[in-house]
């Protein structure tokens, strides 16, 4: 039961200074939860005015000109705007949970903390215990917000002169992009960008008016995205159109990449061909028997020179024998020799290990990637993907080298 009397000072100081620090240490939890995007996308400035459909007022500073691309504007408010999408996304130079432990470390460990906490207590007449933890717990979720917020914006103000030079150049592209599709005749409609705005925030669990709302919130206007966009999808029909009959992905091609991606995943992706040297061990031995055979395959691992004379070199030891095993999965070959001949070059002859049947050495003569229908689809389309991309770099460096693109 609270007492009518007021608590003993003392007491008061030494619970609430051993307290704080307590109850202060999970707030190192929120900023750890911080993700790159709320520390760096949030925005701290105060909201700009809107007009009568929600759209957000231009200032008349934010309306001057800073660029023209084939005499097309670019405003300081497009610059500002696209530099903010591009912070939304961009990671931080520096670990955002660390900076915020290190500071939370250094805010609770402050006299001045605990001396405005007590301070507050004396503002709100504290007369119990739980009065007390309850103006605590307010007081720390003051300090939590106020911390992660300058971290935000010192976070955003370390990574703002890079991302408003890549604006500024993405926006070069972008008129330059439009600029083109507007001269061979193609529209992207409202309807169209409407669609992929749409897709995105129910791929987020979000309403259309849900997202607009969560991208103001990361400092960007819906219409910034909506732009980039409209680029994006003009500049893809235009290379594709242009330069989509012109690529041609042939079977080598394709087996080549599926080959290559294989290689890359391992085991499950990859068939091995196989070439195998057994030397068999007597049914009673000791180690200088042991030692010899092992000295025998060395000797020819050593000689040999590639897989198209495997088994002339298994007959030059009498009692060796030759095994080809064509293409094998690596998973049929038990470790550690899996491993070694997924990790080995084709063409290599791995170092000789026992085995219940003797003395072994593997070469590996080639690979093959496991063939699947859908695998060499994606295949395809990712080499004819890049090809088109190739065109498409090439094809806007001309573009941009005819823009006339005047900075003011």
């Amino acid at each position: 039961m609270p007492s009518d009397s007021p608590p003993d000072p003392s007491a008061g100081s030494r619970m609430n200074a051993r307290g704080i620090r307590t109850t202060l240490s999970i707030a190192a939890a929120v900023a750890v939860a911080l993700t790159c995007a709320e520390a760096l996308g949030a925005s701290t400035k105060k909201a700009a005015p809107k007009d009568a459909s929600g759209e957000r007022t231009v200032t008349r500073g934010e309306q001057a000109i800073v660029l023209l691309i084939n005499d097309e504007p670019v405003t300081a408010w497009e610059i500002d705007q696209r530099a903010n999408l591009l912070a939304s996304g961009e990671r931080p130079a520096v670990d955002l949970k660390s900076r915020a432990e290190a500071r939370w470390k250094q805010i609770i460990t402050d006299p001045k903390t605990n001396e405005r906490f007590q301070q507050l207590l004396k503002e709100k007449n504290v007369r119990s215990k739980e009065e007390a933890m309850a103006v605590q717990a307010n007081f720390v979720k003051g300090l939590q917000q106020n911390m992660i917020e300058q971290i935000k914006r010192e976070s955003r103000a370390s990574i703002m002169p890079k991302v408003r030079k890549q604006a500024q150049e993405e926006l070069i592209e972008e008129k330059i992009k439009l600029q083109e599709a507007k001269r061979l005749g193609l529209d992207i409609t409202d309807d169209d960008i409407k669609g992929v705005i749409k897709g995105i925030a129910e791929n987020n669990k979000m309403t259309e008016d849900q997202f607009v709302q969560h991208v103001k919130q990361l400092g960007f206007d819906i219409s910034t995205m909506k732009s980039r966009f409209r680029a994006q999808i003009a500049w893809r029909e235009i290379v594709r159109k242009k330069y989509g009959a012109q690529i041609s992905v042939n079977q080598r091609d394709i087996e080549r990449a599926l080959t290559n991606a294989a290689n890359e995943g391992g085991a499950d992706t990859v068939e091995l061909q196989v070439h195998k040297i057994s030397l068999p061990l007597p049914g009673s031995m000791n180690q200088s028997v042991m030692a010899r055979r092992y000295a025998e395959a060395d000797a020819l691992r050593s000689r040999f020179s590639g897989c198209q004379s495997t088994a002339e070199l298994a007959r030059s030891v009498g009692d060796a024998r030759f095994d080809d095993l064509k293409f094998v999965k690596p998973g049929t070959i038990s470790e550690p020799t899996r491993s070694m001949l997924l990790s080995a070059k084709d063409g290599d002859m791995l170092p000789p290990v026992t085995s219940p049947g003797g003395i072994e050495v593997y070469a590996v003569c080639g690979r093959r990637a496991i063939k699947d229908e859908k695998q060499q689809q994606k295949a395809a389309e990712d080499l004819q993907q890049r090809e088109l991309e190739l065109h498409a770099r090439r094809y806007l460096q001309d573009l941009k080298q005819d823009a006339h693109i005047e900075y003011r």
